[in-house]
């Protein structure tokens, strides 16, 4: 597709697995439309490079936070360090960070004080979140109705309809990426298809969750056309009007706008 501008809201740009050819990938990626990808961290430990792959293209944009699958990687200190990153970093998301309960033996109240912490910090800062939200959506949205934040995304959203509805009521967009492309994938091509279209935001998660094209490979952002494509196919709309269409909610639930020199800026 020629002409169109996309929105990866959710792409692990900065991890190793793009170590061997990640300004290659970023070519690819823009050639297919992409014009803007933003990069959530993981853990404290990777946010400087994070911070730096981010300051080299003004079309990538750092999300800092403590992912809830990563809890033996962060430390007592990471909370302070998260506030003074934002201090010193201009920073699109506080993120990824969320709920877990899918994963065993995951300790679950400690994720609950690492996610109620961090959205405060979102609060102080007036910046929108990007969820990792699994097998506990209702706890998310409890917490974020105890904590208002400026909104964000809910990633990789896979929540019924009447929660899809809650996280809208809150300010919050919902991520679609490549399990959208699996025909399979018959209760996420239903939501994608019923929710309207104000409430969709496109993604990779890359290097993980690839399309059905590229099934059993790296994934990558260069593949956000599959997941365009997808959406147009359940929905029966025109690519080139989803596209604009996802691409506005990004900015707008990110604060990110189009500079008049056509480059993204915030």
């Amino acid at each position: 597709m020629t002409g169109i501008e996309l929105f990866d809201t959710h792409c692990h740009l900065d991890v190793p697995e793009f170590d061997p050819d990640r300004e290659a990938v970023l070519t690819h990626a823009r050639a297919t439309g992409v014009a803007g990808i933003v990069v959530p961290a993981i853990h404290a430990e990777g946010w400087p490079a994070l911070v730096r792959l981010c300051a080299s293209a003004p079309d990538l944009y750092p999300a800092l936070g403590l992912h809830p699958v990563f809890l033996e990687r962060h430390k007592g200190g990471d909370l302070r360090a998260l506030e003074h990153a934002l201090a010193e970093h201009a920073v699109t998301a506080i993120g990824e960070i969320g709920l877990d309960w899918f994963v065993p033996d995951l300790d679950r109240d400690r994720q609950q004080r690492l996610f109620e912490a961090q959205l405060a910090i979102a609060a102080a800062a007036d910046l929108p979140v990007l969820l990792h939200v699994r097998k506990a959506h209702d706890q998310v949205l409890a917490a974020l109705r105890n904590t208002r934040v400026r909104g964000g995304i809910a990633h990789a959203f896979n929540g019924s309809l009447q929660q899809a509805w809650h996280y809208l009521d809150l300010g919050f967009r919902l991520g679609f990426g490549g399990m959208l492309t699996f025909e399979r994938s018959t209760r996420l091509r239903q939501l994608a298809r019923e929710l309207p279209i104000e409430a969709l935001v496109l993604e990779t998660d890359a290097p993980d969750m690839t399309v059905a094209a590229h099934r059993g490979e790296r994934n990558s952002p260069e593949y956000l056309p599959d997941v365009l494509a997808a959406l147009a196919e359940v929905r029966g709309a025109d690519p080139a009007d989803l596209a604009r269409q996802t691409t506005a909610n990004a900015r707008a639930v990110l604060g990110i706008r189009s500079s008049p020199s056509g480059r993204p800026d915030q």
